[in-house]
């Protein structure tokens, strides 16, 4: 049964942001032309500022701090980076076509200095992709639906955008990110120590740590 909380914004929002959401994955991911980091810092930040404009007056409220939001965000980020870690061994001792799937994820995707990247990671992409997936995306749909089926949904849609690059273990790692910072979310009840976290996680499986 829907929720009556569930009211036409939210509809609107979600009816207009996630059809969007998966052409700029695709153009993001897919096609060739363009800077990769440029077009995922683009497409992120489009996507989060339509949902800020649309839901301003239901997320203002999800960016309050406390101070136990910074350990929590840094230990959050060093145990996902554990569980990505294992699922690389498990999959690369699997599947003999993992290793190059696993290492095209990780891969530079252009030619912009580390500092830039990390620049990109830590201030745009990061807090852009948790206002709209978790702060917009997976608020609504729990709102609309019983909180679990809303919180499995609201991965399930992050994954799914990722699916047009035919990288299997890309959309499973997509999965078990958003699993993992959705339940931090609800856990938190704050968006600041989920920001913290991806943008953390980031930087250190793209530029410090990279698997592959």
């Amino acid at each position: 049964m829907m929720s009556k909380d569930f009211n036409t914004t939210d509809t609107r929002t979600l009816l207009l942001t996630l059809p969007l959401a998966a052409v700029l994955w695709y153009l993001t991911f897919v096609v060739e032309a363009g800077n990769f980091w440029v077009k995922i810092s683009l497409s992120a930040t489009l996507l989060a500022g339509l949902a800020m404009v649309m839901t301003w007056q239901t997320l203002r409220c999800q960016f309050q701090f406390h101070p136990i939001h910074l350990p929590v965000g840094i230990l959050s980020a060093a145990i996902l980076y554990g569980i990505f870690w294992a699922g690389h061994q498990a999959l690369t001792a699997i599947f003999d076509s993992a290793g190059a799937s696993i290492k095209a994820i990780y891969a530079p995707r252009a030619s912009i200095p580390a500092w830039g990247i990390a620049l990109l990671l830590l201030v745009v992409t990061s807090p852009a992709e948790e206002i709209f997936w978790r702060g917009v995306v997976q608020r609504s749909l729990m709102r609309k639906l019983p909180p679990f089926q809303g919180f499995f949904l609201a991965a399930l849609c992050y994954a799914g955008v990722h699916l047009c690059t035919l990288n299997l273990p890309l959309v499973l790692a997509a999965f078990t990110a958003g699993v993992f910072w959705g339940g931090l979310y609800i856990a938190q009840k704050s968006l600041v120590p989920v920001i913290i976290s991806h943008a953390l996680w980031s930087v250190t499986v793209f530029l410090i740590f990279p698997f592959g």
